[in-house]
């Protein structure tokens, strides 16, 4: 179960994934596989080989992209979550959701 976002952003970051960026959509996150997890950021393009570009770059694998919709996404997690954030200098998204620990 995904909250703490609304419309606006849900659909500013599907316009991006389909104009071919690399689009960040951070929320908190319910989920019983993952009890740790608070929150998740979903890293999505729809360009596949760009996105899996991307994601080699950050260490991630390609068999890790969720293709089953129109907006193919990788779902960053727990320290690399955060560590890809920085990296990508998305630091409002660090800071709104409280990511890095004190």
């Amino acid at each position: 179960m995904a909250f703490g976002i609304n419309r606006k952003e849900l659909e500013e970051w599907k316009q991006a994934v389909l104009n071919g960026d690399i689009a960040f959509l951070t929320h908190y996150w319910i989920d019983d596989r993952f009890p740790d997890a608070r929150t998740v950021t979903k890293a999505g393009c729809q360009n596949i080989e760009k996105l899996a570009a991307w994601g080699k770059k950050h260490g991630l694998k390609e068999e890790w992209i969720h293709k089953r919709s129109k907006f193919p996404h990788f779902d960053l997690m727990g320290k690399k979550q955060v560590e890809i954030l920085k990296e990508e200098k998305v630091f409002s998204h660090i800071k709104r959701f409280r990511l890095e620990q004190k």
